[in-house]
């Protein structure tokens, strides 16, 4: 599909600086822009980028004022970033759909499918699944017996769905996600181990997306929980009978460990590790690498391992590349402290 600037601009809103009549069918990062193609720029970081870039449109934010001449037309907008996920989504919304059962799949007798579904080679649906309408179920899906997925969920091959789990509605799970797999739960017994029943299950409310490869743990009894809104990227480990709180978002290779409660509208960085039974407040920012051993409370950022609060974090940073100097340094003080006990030691 191909666009005018003058078109785009009229779906976004927005404000043409520049040729209104150039046409782009495709997008492109703004310092690999080729002609045809739409870019943005919301990082003033980027900005070099904007100058150079053949990117026949670029989307700005309103209060961008370029220093230098440019040879690509201008859409302001009051998001730069958010109109761009806005056109995506539209690119996204015009693909082809997925409709129809294929003849491969297994579907329970007693599973109920809502209207318009799709259903992939070698899926398999349990006994008593209900699921709404508009889902798309990816080849070799599997869902287990007593499973409830709500309207418009998008589920990518090889994911794997516990029996007993509730989804909520407008979901992505993306491919090989886990969800309702055991809590890791072992007591100790002679010289081993004895395995301690998980019974509960997994609650993801609506609106949640679950990155590929992430696994989120059924609780020992009642349920772990995902709230609304939740975005988790690959590779994230969510263990038993944690909650996490509505809009909160993690990295990659995030690891949350048992009982843990994370509020709302939390940040987490890439490889955050939190120990168990910790209580995360509203708010909470943890850089990339944090190690949590204890509770945090609201409106807090801390980085680190372990986690501190971000400007002592900073402050000890600073000076952690001098810490061979100063070592060096206090020795050679203590040595002239011993020489002088000594001195005055003789001199009584």
């Amino acid at each position: 599909m191909e666009f005018t600037a003058q078109q785009i601009a009229a779906f976004l809103n927005g404000v043409i600086e520049g040729d209104a009549s150039v046409k782009v069918s495709n997008f492109s990062k703004i310092e690999e822009g080729k002609p045809g193609t739409l870019t943005f720029l919301a990082n003033p970081k980027y900005e070099s980028f904007i100058y150079d870039t053949q990117a026949s449109v670029v989307l700005v934010n309103n209060d961008f004022v370029p220093s230098q001449p440019l040879t690509t037309t201008l859409i302001k907008v009051p998001n730069a970033y958010a109109a761009l996920a806005m056109l995506m989504g539209m690119v996204e919304q015009a693909k082809p759909k997925k409709t129809g059962i294929d003849s491969t799949a297994f579907i329970a007798s007693s599973a109920q499918l809502g209207e318009n579904p799709y259903v992939g080679n070698f899926a398999y649906i349990g006994e008593n699944v209900k699921i709404g309408h508009n889902v798309k179920i990816y080849p070799q899906v599997y869902i287990g017996d007593n499973v409830n997925i709500g309207d418009n969920v998008t589920v990518y091959p090889h994911a794997c769905i516990y029996d007993g789990c509730n989804l909520g509605s407008n979901l992505i799970i993306h491919a090989g996600a886990v969800i309702g797999a055991d809590g890791f739960g072992f007591a100790p017994e002679g010289d081993g181990y004895k395995k301690i029943p998980q019974i509960g299950n997994v609650i993801i409310e609506d609106d949640v997306e679950i990155g590929a490869n992430t696994t989120i743990d059924r609780a020992v009894m009642d349920s772990t929980i995902i709230r609304k809104g939740v975005k988790l990227d690959n590779l994230i480990q969510i263990a038993h009978n944690v909650e996490v709180g509505e809009n909160t978002v993690m990295a990659s290779q995030v690891g949350v460990a048992g009982s843990v409660k994370i509020g709302k509208h939390c940040m987490f960085g890439g490889q955050v590790g939190l120990a168990g039974h910790l209580k995360i407040g509203d708010n909470v920012t943890l850089g990339a690498q944090s190690g949590v051993i204890s509770s945090i409370a609201d409106n807090t950022t801390v980085l680190g391992s372990p986690s501190m609060p971000a400007k002592s974090y900073m402050r000890s940073s600073a000076i952690f590349s001098k810490l061979p100097d100063m070592y060096r340094t206090m020795g050679q003080l203590q040595r002239e402290i011993e020489q002088l006990k000594e001195e005055l030691n003789k001199n009584r």
